[in-house]
């Protein structure tokens, strides 16, 4: 199928959506470095916050293939009104539960997404979805073993992971905010769509959650969470630019 117009802008802004969700939570998840509740899981955040950003890394590499500028370009020197990241990513750490119901909520959907594309008529990206698949299934396994640790843990710890999805959940719903080329993704075989992935995801965290021993939130009908697959975010997303940017708009030029 000879891809239009459409179905190109349809591609970039799916790589948007997914490089950016990556790049931001891939630094938010870095910050709890050296403040986990125990050394490995200092480590392991900090491992996994490595593997989304070399992973945003490779996504920005195709749309610069696409006639996007360089990697570097693209992640420094927007405003949070240019990037796509669903507002799930950039809210701060909070305390753990947060973070670890976060971590859950948006690695399977992550590896569900990756899962999904390794059909992708676009070579590039099936082969990094089948690359980075193996990888993210071992961050989907750290978030499972903890969230099922905890819910069998003292009531306390059950009490305050619950509160937890009980918060995150509505938030993560933004992750599946429709595209405006839905329709034009899922007929030339790029990506199956938002709703479809929406339902797996659904299906693979209550079954979870429930084995757990958890309560599923309601679904509602409002989705709060939508808008910032279009440039409308948390007041939390600039300042971790300007963080996140501080060395590169002094030197752009600098080289480690």
């Amino acid at each position: 199928m000879e891809f239009t117009d459409k179905h190109v802008m349809g591609l970039k802004d799916l790589l948007y959506r997914m490089a950016d969700d990556l790049l931001i939570l891939g630094h938010r998840n870095s910050e709890w470095t050296g403040l986990g509740p125990i050394l490995e899981e200092d480590i392991a955040f900090s491992s996994m916050a490595q593997d989304k950003i070399g992973q945003s890394l490779a996504l920005f590499e195709i749309l610069h293939e696409l006639g996007e500028s360089e990697p570097d370009t693209v992640a420094f020197t927007r405003n949070d009104n240019q990037f796509h990241s669903c507002q799930l990513v950039e809210y701060p750490i909070g305390e753990y539960d947060f973070s670890l119901v976060r971590h859950f909520f948006f690695d399977h959907a992550d590896a569900l997404r990756f899962e999904m594309l390794t059909d992708t008529v676009v070579e590039p990206l099936q082969m990094v979805a089948r690359k980075f698949k193996g990888e993210i299934k071992y961050h989907t396994m750290h978030a499972d073993i903890w969230l099922k640790q905890l819910g069998s843990s003292s009531e306390e710890a059950k009490l305050r992971m619950q509160h937890a999805i009980n918060e995150v959940f509505p938030l993560a719903l933004g992750i599946f905010e429709p595209s405006d080329y839905e329709a034009e993704l899922i007929e030339s075989g790029i990506f199956a769509g938002e709703a479809e992935l929406q339902s797996r995801w659904l299906d693979k965290i209550t079954h979870l959650l429930t084995s757990y021993g958890y309560t599923i939130p309601v679904l509602s009908d409002t989705v709060s969470a939508y808008g910032g697959r279009k440039g409308k975010h948390t007041p939390f997303l600039q300042p971790l630019l300007d963080e996140m940017t501080e060395v590169f708009r002094i030197d752009p030029a600098a080289e480690w």
